[in-house]
Formats: structure tokens, sequence, C-alpha cells
């Protein structure tokens, strides 16, 4: 895979003036045509006579942006529509107005995007060129979450997903019109194989020449060609947040490691030290992806950027307090990490060697792996003051509010059982005793929810 050059622009780093009409003019909030967008803040609702917020959960989840400027509405292409992040991405389009257009996998449950007014279902694949073409025209805007994220598959399958797919889609994007694309990467675009403990890695941290597995390199080769085809015409970013957690996910790290917490199988990984990490609630994730496909060309094209809740997570007590809040007892018995790491190396090399022969390959994961004790055992933490800086994120949602919401939704969705089913069920029918299932190794799409 080759890295890709950079398209020059003109007047780098100064303020282009928009062209009148364009796509995403940013304008006035105050206009009438955004009083429903004011009406559904829930801070002005609050403030109104016998206002009262609440999370509006399951398919009809809101998102507090709260904005000074909207854009003008306009038509958002989402990728990878139907998993965890892609769902919560059309939600906060829709909230702001925008029309969407959710590109959704054959086979995918798409039910609930298709009851959702504004909201135009396509089925295609990363892999399909002309599905890709269909689903970009008529859109001003792309917001690309999909992407293969399991630990298991081949050099061919994962470039095939994230690089050679981004790329279609890049070019199906441009002919199409559109004017932003905002890539959903990660930091593990990063991620080396042998590193300790960072903290307040920003965006110059270069990419490494030697990357974990092939998630992270493919990763980070389809975000450098996100950024090389920034251009005048065709503002490019990426957009990193880390541990994507929050309501309707099913398949990501929390539900994993409390359907672990349950059953009294997730050992204390943290070697008695505090493993610090930046986590990202997914409102603020749906809040950096929109600001970022509305913020001036000049401020980030071409760019990638780290985005994080604004609270520092010392890991293993945090796993702890959500697993306090469903009656779980907490991780233990606390192993040494010499023991842990050679025991995600047994788990995995056996996970592997029994899905080799498996026809077509898997989009399952192992149960334990090395990257999942990586990202268990390591301190990574993130510096958003770039984000912050260049289209105004302020993690609008809280982790103390982000549980809340959690756990209420998790009520009305039928119960911890019924969050916990499904990818993290049958990691635990996989899982040999003593191991936890898979940890915060998926990502944001409808192969995988949460990333690292």
């Amino acid at each position: 895979m080759g890295v890709p050059r950079r398209r020059g622009r003109v007047g780098r780093g100064r303020h282009r003036p928009r062209r009148a009409g364009a796509a995403l003019a940013v304008v006035d909030r105050r206009l009438p045509q955004h009083r429903r967008a004011r009406r559904a803040d829930p801070a002005r609702a609050a403030a109104r006579p016998g206002g009262r917020t609440r999370d509006r959960l399951g398919g009809r989840a809101h998102h507090a942006l709260r904005r000074d400027l909207v854009a003008d509405p306009v038509k958002i292409l989402v990728t990878g529509a139907s998993g965890f992040l892609g769902g919560h991405l059309v939600d906060g389009a829709l909230s702001q107005g925008h029309q969407v257009r959710a590109l959704v996998r054959p086979g995918s449950d798409a039910v609930r995007l298709g009851s959702l007014p504004g909201v135009e279902l396509v089925t295609g694949d990363l892999t399909d060129g002309d599905s890709l073409r269909r689903a970009a025209e008529g859109c001003g805007a792309v917001l690309h979450s999909a992407a293969r994220v399991v630990d298991h598959g081949s050099r061919a399958q994962f470039e095939a997903a994230n690089v050679t797919g981004t790329q279609r889609l890049l070019a199906a994007a441009r002919s199409a019109g559109a004017r932003r694309f905002v890539f959903v990467s990660s930091p593990s675009a990063l991620m080396r194989v042998r590193e300790g403990d960072r903290f307040g890695i920003d965006e110059n941290t270069p990419y490494p020449r030697r990357w974990f597995n092939l998630y992270c390199e493919t990763k980070a080769v389809a975000e450098q060609h996100v950024r090389a085809a920034d251009g005048p015409e065709f503002t490019t970013c990426a957009v990193r947040p880390r541990g994507i957690w929050g309501p309707r996910d099913h398949a990501g790290f929390l539900p994993r490691m409390v359907d672990a917490m349950r059953a009294g199988r997730l050992p204390d990984l943290s070697g008695g030290k505090p493993v610090l990490v930046s986590l990202c609630h997914v409102d603020n994730a749906v809040d950096a992806c929109l600001r970022a496909a509305l913020a001036p060309a000049g401020q980030v094209g071409g760019k990638a950027y780290f985005v994080a809740d604004r609270e520092e997570t010392d890991l293993w007590p945090f796993l702890a307090r959500v697993g306090a809040l469903f009656d779980c007892p907490p991780p233990a018995p606390r192993i040494p990490l010499l023991l842990g790491r050679g025991l995600a190396a047994a788990v995995e090399t056996g996970w592997h060697l029994r899905h080799r022969s498996t026809a077509g390959g898997t989009d399952a994961t192992p149960p334990l792996s090395r990257y999942m004790m990586a990202l268990l055992t390591r301190s990574a933490t993130y510096d958003t003051t770039a984000a912050r800086r260049d289209f105004g994120y302020a993690a609008p949602r809280t982790q103390a509010d982000g549980l809340r919401a959690l756990r209420e939704w998790v009520n009305e969705a039928g119960g911890v059982a019924a969050w916990t089913a499904g990818p993290a069920a049958r990691a635990r029918t996989a899982a040999p005793v003593g191991t936890a299932p898979a940890g915060p190794a998926s990502d944001h799409t409808e192969q995988g929810n949460t990333q690292s």
C-alpha cells in the first residue's frame, strides 16, 4: 500500500472565502428556518417555563449539539449507518435539519433507520463502486463511518474494506460534487507494537513504521488517502475518537466488559497501576464529526483530529463503576501482566488456528488478543486542543451524564442481559474459562461498534 501524496492547496492556512451559494455556507442561527433547531435544544427547553429535558432513547436519540451557528441544510451521506456510531451520526444530522442518505450493507437491520423522517436508505458496500456512486449522488457532505474492524482477517480483506473502499468513496463523493468528506479514523492509526504508557498525544505524532496489526495499518493508510484528497473544491479531514461508548452499543468494549463482569470472568489486568485512557461518548463523537463537516475549509482541510471525553479516565475503576450500575461484581482477581499477555497470545493463536480454514473467513473477534491486552493495560491519553481550536469541539456530554443516559437506555431496552447479548454472547461461548471477552478492539461500524 503506497502512502498518498497531498494535493496542493493555494493559500493554505488562511480562511478562503466561499463562493455564494456554497453547499455548507454558515448562517446566523437566529434566522426563521432555524427556529425548530432552537426549540429542540435541551438547554433552551429547560429555560422555558415548565421545561423538562431528558435524553430520547432508541430510535429517537437526540443530540444536544449546542451551537451558535449552524449550516444551511444539506444532504449528508452516512456510511455504516446501521452501526452504532453511524446510527447516531444519522440522528445528529437530522437534529440539525439536514437530510440524510444512509448507506447500509445488504442484510443489515435498517428498520429503525427506515422509520426516521428525512432518511433515505441506500443499499451498498465499500467494495461495490457502483453502489457508492449511487449513494453519493446529490450529497453535499459525506461522513464515512464504515470499516472492517475485527481482529481476524487477511490483508486482502482489510485492504479491500478499509483502504480501497475509502478510495472508492472519495472518488464517488468528489465526482458527485460533494464539498466535504469527514473520515472516522482511530488513534489506532498511530499504534505501535512496542510502546509503553503515553500521555497527551497530539497530532504532531508521526505514523509508525510498523503498526500493531492490520486494522491499525489499514486505518492509517486510509486516513492518509483522505488527507491527501483535500483540495480547493473538496475539503477532507479525519476525526480520531477513542473507545466510543453509549446507548445502542451492543458489540463494543463496554457491553463486552459488562458481560464478562456479570459472569465473574473479567480479571483485573491493571497490573496494580492506573491505566489512564481517553474515551469518547458517542454524543461527543457525533458532535466532533458534524462540527468538522461544517467548519471553514481553511481550518480543517487535510488534517486529522483527536477527540475524546473531557475526563481523563482510569480504565479499571471506570469499568468497576459501570459494572456497579448493573449489579455486576468488579473485575477480579488481579493477575500479573506477564501472565495476562501470555494468556492473550495463547488464546489468540489458538483462535486463529481454529478459524483459519473457515470458508470465506469470519468477521468474529477472538475472545482475547494481544491487541486487546495492549488497549486494556497501556495508558494512552490524547490532546484535543486542535479540535477545540479549529472547529469548536467541546465534548458536550460529560461521563456522568453519559452513564445516567446509558443506564436509562439499558433499562428501557430490556435490561443488561439484552444489552450484552449478541456479539458478546458469541465471544463468551468461544472463550476459555478465566479469559475476558473482546476488549475495545472493534470500531464504529456495522461490523463492530467501538474502537481504540
